[in-house]
Formats: structure tokens, C-alpha cells, sequence
């Protein structure tokens, strides 16, 4: 019998794979070598759980923040007395007060005087060195209020306990003082002050987290307070905040305003989170090594594996396999354990997130960009890593990769 002919429209086709069948070819590696794969995949997961977890903490940080001057408001303006043209230190007037009252926008107002040369103790036992960095300041009792202050635990200064040796503590002085709850005694100066209340931290006037407040008539009759204010805190409408803070040196002494330091707190908060930002982009930069150094651990892996698998290459290939088929088996490979850790990066840097979050009492905020670009690097890096072994797996003839040992 004749042999058949091959006509020329009859040429032979290799076998189509399908998706699902890439997907089950390019596993077999993971699943035949689990613990290199695993670790493999630490590699490129530590880099996108560090990348995540700064991105969240850091966004956490923001809406807390904002969640803060939201309740607190940006309109609260301070003035403190900056110095005079000798370099001492200047003075606001007596009058500064009731000057800066009379600005139309003003909505509120209050303030704080130094009471200077006393210091607050515990005890009449402990050395006068020994002072804690607690400052004994005479406040209107406005002040709460127009700061938007909290109380800890007991009250603030009234109409009757500012006449009388009372004192309401910063949370910071409680702490140094070693007072957890009111009515015990401090000695401030040389006499004996009853603390009423403590305040939780002021997040708009740190100053007044280390400080003994005492009512302004009281730090007048025993404490020998000169009545100067050393910070004036105003709130204006928000509008107008930027017109107030124009007028308010002159306002607050008009004989020399170039001796007034007027400052938006809100600003320096502002300033503190851009500061943490620029934190932020160095923490990324080193979470970005690190997720390089796992694409080099992928890149090492996979190359290993085409040498371990040279027989099994020329096998398939023998079998009908193309060399794009074999390229994409190990494409695959690299892109599936890229994939593993990208996946368990995200939830790595997610739980960390979240744990850290709860810890500083902060709303947990994961961009959603975060997750989705961390998890596509991991896609990028996978596929440049695993390009070149893939190509050399497929470059290899059949009857030399099956005379492998």
C-alpha cells in the first residue's frame, strides 16, 4: 500500500492551552517545592507589607488629624510677646487683652500669664532643682472653652475657686507630679494649692499639658502675679481668620508690634504631619529595596528550577510543547509566586495597620491604591524576574535537555 501523502493544508498544530491549563502547568513547580516557594514569596510579601503598612499608618495619622481640627477648629490665633530690638524678652500690655477683644471678627477670647519665679513641687521635700519643667500659669476661666479643652477627671476654675489656691493640672504635669485624681495638694511657690481638676492633652495648646493653672485673681494675692498675659488665644470667624491674624501685632500692642508673635496652631500640626510625610517617603523608599530584593530572590529561584527541571522541559517539549508554551509555563510560575506574596503582603501591611491603628485610638484608613498598586508591583516584578528563566527554559533543545542527568 502506498504511503498517505501529507497534503500541504494538513499541517500538524500543536495543542492549544487554555487558561485554566497555564494556571495548573505553572503551579507545579509551587506545589512540588511548597517551602521554597513559601519563602520565595516572604521575600516579595515583607516588602509590600512594609509599603502598605506605611501608607496606612500614615494615612491614619492624616484623619485623625483632621478628625482633630475638624472638632477643634483652624480658626484658634494665639499672640505671645516675641523681643525687643536688644534681643531681651518683650512684654504684651496690660491692656492687650481688652484691645484684642475690640476686633470686630473676634468671636472669643482668653489667655495665660507666666507666673515667673515659682515653680510647683509635690512636696516641700523635694530639691528646688528638681522642678519637672511644670510652669505655674494664672488663666482666665474662658479658657477651657476657647482652646477646646477637656477635662480628665474633676472641674475647672470658676468665678469662686479663682479666687481661692486651687489648680487644674495639664495631663503632662499630672503625670510628672505623680497625680492621678484631683483633690490632693501641690506646692507652688510657698504655698499650698488644691488641685480640682486635670486636663486631658490640648492638642491646639501643648503648653498647657505641663502647666499649673491657677485662677487669675488667686496667682494675683499670693503669688505676686504682675497681670501680664503671656499668650492670648482668640477665635475668629473662619472667613476672617486671615484678616484677624493681619491686625492682631498691632492690635495686641500697638507701640511696637513687631514685638508680638501672632501663630495659627492648627498650622504647626500641619507642619508636624508634613514633617511625618517626608518620614513617610523614606520608610517607602526602603520598602521599596526591600520588595526589589524579593524580586532578586524570585528571579534566583526560578532560574534554579529551570536547571532542576531541564528533563522535564525536554519531555513536555518532546511531547509537542512549543517554546512558547514552556515560556509560559515559567512566566507563570514567577507570576503566580509573585502573586502569593503580593497577596499576603497586602495583608500583612493591613493587619499591621490595623494593629497599630487601634493602639493610638486612630480610625484605620488603607488607601485602596495602596493595595491595588502594591499588588501590581508584585505583578511587575514578578514578570521581569521571571522573563529571562523563562526564556532560556524555552530555548532549550529536547534531546539535550532529556541527556541531563
Amino acid at each position: 500500500m502506498a504511503a498517505a501523502e501529507v497534503r500541504p493544508h494538513e499541517v500538524l498544530r500543536p495543542a492549544r492551552l487554555w487558561a485554566g491549563d497555564v494556571v495548573r502547568v505553572g503551579a507545579v513547580g509551587l506545589r512540588t517545592r511548597p517551602l521554597r516557594a513559601f519563602l520565595s514569596a516572604l521575600g516579595i510579601a515583607i516588602g509590600i507589607g512594609a509599603m502598605v503598612s506605611v501608607v496606612g499608618i500614615s494615612s491614619s495619622s492624616q484623619a485623625e488629624l483632621n478628625n482633630t481640627l475638624d472638632a477643634l477648629g483652624t480658626n484658634l490665633l494665639t499672640v505671645t510677646p516675641g523681643t525687643t530690638l536688644t534681643g531681651s524678652q518683650a512684654q504684651l500690655p496690660l491692656t492687650a487683652e481688652a484691645m484684642v477683644g475690640r476686633i470686630g471678627p473676634v468671636l472669643e477670647q482668653s489667655a495665660i500669664g507666666r507666673v515667673d519665679d515659682r515653680n510647683v513641687y509635690r512636696t516641700d521635700r523635694i530639691p528646688a532643682v528638681e522642678t519637672n519643667g511644670i510652669v505655674p500659669y494664672a488663666a482666665r476661666v474662658d479658657l477651657l472653652t476657647t482652646v477646646g479643652g477637656t477635662l480628665r477627671s474633676g472641674r475647672w476654675l470658676d468665678a469662686a475657686t479663682g479666687r481661692y489656691p486651687a489648680t487644674v493640672l495639664g495631663s503632662a504635669a499630672a503625670e510628672r507630679l505623680g497625680i492621678s485624681r484631683p483633690d490632693t495638694q501641690v506646692l507652688i511657690g510657698n504655698r499650698w494649692f488644691t488641685v480640682i481638676g486635670i486636663l486631658q492633652p490640648a492638642a491646639l495648646a501643648p503648653e498647657l499639658d505641663s502647666a499649673a493653672l491657677i485662677g487669675w485673681p488667686a496667682a494675683d494675692s499670693t503669688l505676686g502675679f504682675d497681670g501680664h498675659p503671656t499668650r492670648i488665644y482668640t477665635r475668629s470667624r473662619d472667613s476672617q481668620v486671615d484678616a484677624v491674624r493681619s491686625v492682631l501685632g498691632a492690635t495686641a500692642n500697638p507701640e511696637a508690634p513687631n514685638e508680638v508673635e501672632v501663630s495659627r496652631p492648627s498650622d504647626a500640626l500641619a507642619a508636624k504631619q508634613a514633617a511625618g510625610e517626608a518620614f513617610t517617603g523614606l520608610l517607602l523608599g526602603l520598602g521599596a529595596v526591600a520588595l526589589l530584593v524579593g524580586g532578586v530572590g524570585v528571579a534566583n529561584i526560578m532560574v534554579i528550577s529551570v536547571l532542576e527541571r531541564r528533563a522535564e522541559i525536554g519531555l513536555r517539549r518532546s511531547l509537542g510543547a512549543t517554546r512558547g508554551q514552556v515560556r509560559t509555563q515559567f512566566l507563570t510560575e514567577s507570576l503566580l509566586l509573585s502573586a502569593l506574596g503580593g497577596a499576603g503582603g497586602a495583608v500583612l501591611g493591613s493587619g499591621v495597620t490595623a494593629g497599630y491603628a487601634a493602639y493610638q485610638n486612630w480610625l484605620t484608613v488603607i488607601p485602596v491604591w495602596a493595595l491595588l498598586g502594591g499588588f501590581a508591583s508584585t505583578l511587575v516584578i514578578g514578570g521581569l524576574a521571571g522573563l529571562y528563566p523563562a526564556i532560556r527554559a524555552s530555548r532549550l533543545a529536547p534531546t539535550e535537555a532529556l541527556a541531563t542527568p
